[in-house]
C-alpha cells in the first residue's frame, strides 16, 4: 500500500486530482448487489496507490433513488443501501489518514417528494406555510387544467405536476424532485445547517449540483428560447446565496465546486469571485470533440474565463452523466451533447482507447485541478444496458429514444475470475456488467506495464512529484497542424498528436511518459501524447 501523502494546508484544491465515486457502483461490501461505504472503505488502499488527492462522492443520502440519489429525502442520513452515518464518519477519517480528502454532494435545487417538507406541503393544502417552501401555483385555463407556465424540463416533458387539490408544483427535473423556493429564509437556513453538519464531520469540500438553477424569476413567466435572462437559470440573486455559503465554508476551511452549465463566460466567472465558489466544472472541455484546433480554443477560453477572478480551471473528461471517454472518442462524432445521445451509435473502441490515453496526459498536464470518474483509469467503455434493466429517468422521459446514463454507471470490475468480476460476493449487481469486462479488471491491469491503470498511476505520480504540473502558467509551442504542444514550468512539455501523420518531438532531455509507443525513428504517432523534460 502506498504511504500517506502529507497534505498541503494552503489551497490544495487549486491543483488537486479528485476521484469521483458513484457509491452504488464502486464496490459492494455486503454482497447485496449494491455498492456501499463498506466497499469503498475496503478499496481505499487502491485509491491511495492510484495517487488521488480527494474523493468526491455522489449523493449517499437517504433517497428513493428515482434519479440515482439526486432525489434526497434526508441530507443528514446515509441511505441504508450504502451504510450508516457512523460508517461515513469512519470513511472520512480513514481516507484522511491515507492522505485523501472527502468531498460530498449537495443538491440544493430540489428534494425528493418523500422529503418531510414536501409531504407536509401536500398534506397542508393551498395557501399553507408548508407550501411556501416550494413553488405551488394554480393552473391556467378555465378550470386550472393547464400548467402555470411552459418551462421545459431538464429531463424532457413537463416541469409541472398537478396535485389532487388542483394546484401545481414545479420540478425542473422529475415529478419526484420538487424544486425548493429559495426566496424562503427557512430553505436558506436549512442548507447552511446541512453544510455545517458535514463540515463538522470532516469533509473538505462540497460539490453543488445544478448550481445555477436555484432561484427563479418570482413572476414565473413563460420561457422564450434565446431571450435572456432565462427565468430559471442564473438569476442575479443566486449570488447572495453563495456568498452566504462561502462564509460558512471559510469557518471550516472547506471548498466548493459548482456544477455550472452556462454559455456566457462573464456570467460563469461571477460564480468564482473570491467571496463565492472556489471552483466550477469545465463542461466545455468535457463536451469538446477530439480536434486540435477546437481543444486549443477551449483551453484558451477556459483559462481566460478564470483569470479575471483568480480561480483555477477544472478539467474533466467524463462523469456519471456522460458517455465514457473511450466510447465517445471512438465515434465519428467525438463531441458530447445530451440531445444527440441515441442507441446504436457505432464506435471503434481501439481508436477510442488510444485517444483516451492521450487525453489523460493532456488533461493532467493542464493548469488547475482534474476530476477523474471511477473506471476511467481502467479504460472502461460505455456499456449497453438491456432495455428491461434501464433505470435512468432520462430514458423514460424521452419516450425511450435516449439510452440514458446507466451505461456509464455500471459496477466496476475488480477481479477477472471472480463472480461479478469482484464487484461483490453475493447478489447480481444492480446493473449488469458486460460479459467481456474481465479484461478491464483491476487485478488484470495491476502488473501490466501497458495497461490504462498503469498509465494513470504513473501520470498521477509524476504530476504529484513534479512541481511544474498543476496550477500555474502554460505557454503554447509552435508545432505542426493538428498537434498540441505546450510548456509548463521547470522545463516540462506536453505534446499531443491529433493529426493524421506522425510528428517530430521538440528538443528535449528526457521522455517522462508516453500514452503509447513511439515510432522507431522517435516520431510521435497519431493520437498519442508524451510528457517531456526540456
Amino acid at each position: 500500500m502506498a504511504a500517506p501523502t502529507p497534505h498541503r494546508t494552503d489551497d490544495w484544491w487549486r491543483d488537486a486530482v479528485i476521484y469521483q465515486v458513484y457509491p452504488r457502483s464502486f464496490a459492494d461490501g455486503d454482497g447485496d448487489g449494491t455498492g456501499d461505504l463498506a466497499g469503498v472503505r475496503a478499496r481505499l488502499p487502491y485509491l491511495a496507490q492510484l495517487g488521488v488527492d480527494a474523493v468526491w462522492f455522489t449523493p449517499w443520502y437517504l433517497s428513493p433513488l428515482v434519479d440515482g440519489g439526486y432525489d434526497v429525502a434526508d441530507y443528514r442520513t446515509i441511505d441504508p443501501a450504502f451504510g450508516t452515518l457512523a460508517e461515513a464518519e469512519k470513511l472520512i477519517s480513514e481516507a484522511r489518514e491515507l492522505g485523501i480528502r472527502t468531498i460530498v454532494d449537495i443538491v440544493p435545487n430540489h428534494v425528493s417528494d418523500q422529503h418531510p417538507w414536501f409531504r407536509a406541503a401536500l398534506a397542508a393544502g393551498p395557501g399553507s406555510p408548508e407550501r411556501e417552501l416550494f413553488h405551488f401555483r394554480p393552473g391556467r385555463g378555465k378550470d386550472g387544467e393547464l400548467p402555470p407556465n411552459d418551462w421545459p424540463s431538464q429531463f424532457a416533458g413537463s416541469t409541472w405536476t398537478r396535485v389532487p387539490d388542483g394546484e401545481w408544483y414545479l420540478h425542473l427535473f422529475t415529478p419526484e424532485q420538487p424544486d425548493l423556493n429559495w426566496a424562503h429564509p427557512a430553505v436558506r437556513q436549512e442548507h447552511e445547517d446541512v453544510l455545517r453538519f458535514w463540515f463538522e464531520r470532516g469533509v473538505a469540500g462540497v460539490r453543488i449540483d445544478s448550481a445555477a438553477l436555484l432561484t427563479k424569476d418570482p413572476a414565473l413567466p413563460d420561457y422564450v428560447e434565446g431571450v435572456d435572462p432565462c427565468p430559471y437559470i442564473d438569476q442575479d440573486d443566486i449570488h447572495d446565496i453563495y456568498r452566504s455559503w462561502r462564509a460558512v465554508a471559510d469557518e471550516y476551511g472547506g471548498v466548493f465546486v459548482g456544477e455550472v452549465w452556462l454559455p456566457d463566460a462573464e456570467r460563469f466567472a461571477r460564480y468564482l469571485r473570491p467571496d463565492e465558489l472556489h471552483t466550477a466544472f469545465n463542461f466545455n472541455f468535457l463536451a469538446c470533440p477530439w480536434d486540435a484546433e477546437r481543444l486549443r480554443r477551449c483551453i484558451d477560453d477556459t483559462l481566460a474565463e478564470h483569470a479575471p477572478v483568480g480561480a483555477p480551471a477544472t478539467w474533466v473528461l467524463c462523469n456519471h452523466d456522460v458517455t465514457r471517454t473511450v466510447t465517445r472518442y471512438g465515434r465519428e462524432d467525438t463531441a458530447f451533447d445530451f440531445a444527440r445521445k441515441r442507441f446504436g451509435t457505432p464506435t471503434d473502441l481501439d481508436l477510442g482507447t488510444c485517444r483516451a490515453r492521450a487525453a489523460a496526459l493532456l488533461t493532467l498536464a493542464l493548469p488547475g485541478s482534474v476530476y477523474l470518474y471511477q473506471g476511467e483509469e481502467l479504460g472502461l467503455p460505455e456499456a449497453d444496458i438491456p432495455l428491461d434493466r434501464i433505470e435512468d429517468p432520462m430514458h423514460f422521459r424521452s419516450g425511450g429514444t435516449d439510452p440514458g446514463r446507466d451505461g456509464c454507471r455500471v459496477p466496476l470490475p475488480w477481479q477477472s475470475d471472480a463472480p461479478h468480476h469482484g464487484f461483490g460476493t453475493g447478489a447480481e449487481p444492480w446493473l449488469p456488467q458486460p460479459a467481456d469486462w474481465a479484461r478491464y479488471a483491476v487485478d488484470r491491469q495491476n502488473d501490466d506495464p501497458d495497461s490504462m491503470l498503469t498509465l494513470y498511476r504513473r501520470a498521477l505520480h509524476l504530476r504529484r512529484t513534479e512541481p511544474g504540473f498543476g496550477d500555474g502558467p502554460m505557454t503554447w509551442l509552435d508545432g505542426a497542424d493538428g498537434v498540441l504542444a505546450f510548456r509548463r514550468t521547470d522545463g516540462l512539455l506536453c505534446v499531443v498528436n491529433l493529426s493524421d501523420s506522425p510528428t517530430a518531438l521538440p528538443p528535449h532531455e528526457q521522455l517522462l511518459l508516453a500514452s503509447g509507443p513511439l515510432h522507431p525513428d522517435g516520431t510521435l504517432p497519431q493520437d498519442t501524447a508524451v510528457w517531456l523534460r526540456a
